[in-house]
């Protein structure tokens, strides 16, 4: 239960600097008048802005400060929760919002909203409309519950029986249905998309494999090819190699024909530089008569014996060169032929080398094919790449699977939870009970306010109203009067209600001018009786004109007038 006990507010609407101050705990009934503009109603708005940062009556929220001083507007409400006191301050210039329990500000550096957020579910548990409906009865800016549309009487219900959590609850599970599809949607785009990407990365995996054989194949038959090359050029190698065997076997006379060709050439030389020194001899004996040597003059016979002598000599040595030269000569040509036969050798082993290098080349190209051959029969880093990507795909998918099961599950979960939180499930079990202890309450209040009709709401919170020869009216059908009787009687029904669910029960009830026009003599006194039935457990305000006609009837009185511009309570 919510005890209210003290409101106090300066430079608000027509309050000057100095505050006002109202114990709201101190009298069981307390009736406030004063003339018109002499801040009577003040209170409400002042409790209203104060709590829920809103004026009560319809005017805008900057309207609220003084129009004369324009500053330091401050609203500051005491009151007790369970025994844990309370205090609200709120301000307009400077802007203030305070909730303070024992002494100290607590969640200052939540935002604004939601502050006032907390201040309503977290500590009032209580909202601006079941504020007005239970502990305010005003003006013409009030909008009665008969006035409410069907959705706001059964909201303003439910909170009385503390079990809007469920309509809240409603709410927060429709935004995770709504949450849940899409992540539902997304999670099975995601699968299909897994799928696709692994069954994707599958075909090229195969024909990576497909491609992969088939250079193995095609890698293999080069090899063999090669090595057939190989085969032949080692062959052709082969038959150089015979034939500069047998080539050389024909020179194999190389060097000593050579050695007999040097010799013959010396031997040439020597024949013939002595058949030169012959020749010459006997040119000089036929031609001359003395000794070249002592230079004595010849013999005759003498000199034609020693001619004879050199021209036998020289004649032996031309002999001798005929013959050297038959010599010389198969001695050249067989050289000749020896170096054609090195000539035709040194092609061979060209040719030979050439094969060689060739077959050389063909071996590393072999040895090439076959480390390609070995990495692919391995596994190719591609393959590998596509192995670990199709690894991690499945392994995602996997936990995509798991996900889709456990969102298929929460959404079963879901299923009945809302079935549950529906307006036709848990709440409307429980309004179902209260319906008929609340028309029960209606019909009460409306006899002691001498109004004989029955009334009746639905599960719907919509009403039927009959009199006792079972006509049927609407609210609007009524005197203001009439009304005025059908909404004390839901105000009082849904006070009771709220103190029998203790969950917005409260010690405030205010009431603004009720008495003053609609209700008659008899509906005032009836009126009067059921506020000192309530007035055990309340502090009850009646703000009203006719303050001269009422003193009798309440525990206190509060007079407000206004001077110098300024409203305050009269001391």
């Amino acid at each position: 239960m919510i005890i209210f006990k003290t409101i106090r507010w300066k430079n608000l609407l027509s309050t000057g600097n100095a505050f006002t101050e109202i114990k709201l705990n101190r009298s069981p009934s307390t009736l406030i008048v004063g003339e018109n503009g002499g801040g009577k109603s003040t209170l409400l708005d002042a409790l209203c802005f104060g709590l829920f940062g809103k004026p009560f009556r319809s005017i805008n929220k900057p309207q609220l400060l003084n129009s004369i001083n324009k500053k330091n507007l401050l609203v500051e409400i005491e009151f007790d929760i369970g025994g844990k006191d309370y205090k609200i301050v709120r301000g307009i210039k400077p802007n203030i919002f305070e909730i303070q329990s024992g002494g100290e500000v607590i969640n200052q550096d939540a935002a604004a909203r939601d502050y006032q957020k907390y201040l309503e579910e977290s500590v009032l548990k209580l909202n601006y409309k079941s504020f007005t409906q239970i502990v305010i009865l005003g003006s013409a800016s009030f909008t009665p519950f008969m006035q409410l549309k069907s959705a706001e009487r059964r909201k303003l219900v439910e909170d009385l029986l503390d079990i809007s959590i469920f309509s809240t609850m409603k709410d927060i599970l429709r935004k995770k249905v709504s949450a849940h599809k899409i992540e539902l949607k997304e999670t099975n785009h995601e699968v299909e998309l897994i799928e696709e990407r692994v069954s994707g990365l599958n075909e090229q995996l195969q024909a990576l494999r497909e491609t992969r054989e088939l250079k193995i194949k095609k890698y293999e038959g080069t090899v063999q090819e090669t090595q057939d090359n190989i085969d032949t050029l080692l062959e052709k190698v082969g038959v150089k190699e015979e034939d500069v065997v047998n080539k050389l076997e024909t020179i194999s006379d190389r060097d000593p024909q050579g050695d007999r060709l040097k010799q013959a050439e010396a031997v040439e030389q020597q024949l013939i530089t002595a058949r030169k020194k012959a020749l010459k001899e006997i040119e000089f004996y036929e031609n001359h008569d003395d000794c070249p040597t002592c230079k004595q003059g010849l013999d005759h016979e003498h000199k034609t014996k020693h001619i004879e002598e050199k021209k036998l000599k020289s004649d032996e040595i031309k002999e001798a060169l005929l013959q050297l030269d038959t010599t010389l000569e198969n001695t050249r040509n067989r050289l000749a032929e020896i170096t054609e036969v090195q000539r035709e050798i040194e092609s061979i082993q060209k040719q030979k080398g050439l094969l060689q290098t060739e077959i050389l080349s063909n071996q590393k190209f072999i040895t090439k094919i076959q480390k390609e051959i070995e990495e692919l029969k391995i596994e190719q880093n591609v393959s590998s790449n596509v192995h670990e990507r199709i690894e991690e795909s499945e392994d995602t998918l996997e936990i995509l699977h798991q996900k889709h099961k456990t969102l298929v599950d929460q959404g079963h979960y879901f299923d009945i939870a809302s079935t549950l939180l529906r307006d036709q499930g848990v709440k409307e079990k429980i309004i179902k009970q209260y319906v008929p202890v609340m028309n029960k309450m209606i019909n009460k209040y409306l006899a002691q306010l001498e109004f004989y009709v029955g009334f009746e709401l639905n599960e719907s919170f919509e009403e039927t109203i009959k009199s006792r020869f079972r006509d049927v009216f609407s609210y609007s059908s009524f005197s203001e009067g009439e009304k005025l009787r059908i909404d004390l009687a839901l105000l009082f029904t849904w006070r009771a209600v709220a103190k029998l669910r203790n969950s917005v029960s409260t010690n405030l009830l205010i009431m603004d001018e009720i008495m003053d026009s609609s209700l008659d003599t008899s509906g005032t006194e009836e009126f009067l009786k059921i506020i000192q039935d309530l007035t055990a457990d309340s502090n009850i305000f009646i703000i009203s004109h006719k303050g001269d006609q009422l003193f009798d009837k309440f525990h206190s009185v509060i007079r407000f007038e206004k001077v110098k511009n300024f409203s305050r309570i009269a001391q």
